[in-house]
């Protein structure tokens, strides 16, 4: 396992929040968080199927065009009941041609649950895998994962994306209810965070 011993990185993301629970979680280790907008990155095509080859595509990208080694997050919501979808789709599901819209993703979603007819608790996982890549091209792969339940109407303005319908497990609030420290302290994306840090930060 690589030791990552810099002082900046990119994180390779133009999703704001995003950006801010990545800095949220890498304050404490003096490590300067930069995004890919800031940067004036354009966002490369994700062409893989799964959440790592993603993630890979995203950090390479970053890495090359600023030198500075890239952090990329591939991360979405896989529903049990849908085969696992939308998985690598989910921010693809937002998709409206003039922007995301989450509020109409998460209706898909609970539309298609309805329409399968799935059973309750409607079981899902958010997952998110990190690519950690140095300006050598060596990288590193960590991945969280945070078991729940999809549950409707949404509930809650916190957090961003599908936050508002996932619940979970042990909980009985949704992250979209949960204050930002509450969320960063357990969502998968601070799990797979945890793993980074002490593979290659501590």
């Amino acid at each position: 396992m690589r030791k990552f011993d810099g002082t900046r990185l990119l994180v390779a993301t133009h999703n704001a929040g995003k950006l801010d629970e990545m800095r949220a979680l890498l304050a404490p280790y003096g490590v300067e968080v930069t995004g890919a907008a800031d940067a004036g990155l354009p966002e490369p095509a994700e062409t893989e199927t799964t959440f790592v080859g993603n993630a890979r595509i995203k950090a390479r990208a970053a890495m090359q065009a600023t030198g500075l080694p890239a952090l990329s997050d591939d991360s979405g919501i896989c529903v049990d009941a849908l085969d696992g979808a939308p998985g690598v789709q989910t921010a693809d599901w937002a998709e409206t041609g003039h922007g995301r819209d989450f509020r109409m993703a998460m209706q898909r979603t609970w539309d298609a649950l309805e329409a399968a007819n799935a059973p309750a608790p409607r079981t899902a996982q958010f997952r998110c895998t990190l690519v950690l890549m140095w300006p050598d091209g060596h990288d590193e792969v960590f991945e969280g994962v945070l078991p729940g339940q999809v549950v409707w109407p949404p509930r809650g303005v916190e957090g961003h994306g599908y936050d508002p319908i996932f619940m979970p497990d042990g909980h009985d609030v949704t992250l979209g209810e949960m204050s930002p420290a509450m969320k960063n302290s357990l969502s998968h994306r601070a799990r797979a965070v945890d793993r980074m840090i002490r593979g290659s930060f501590a």
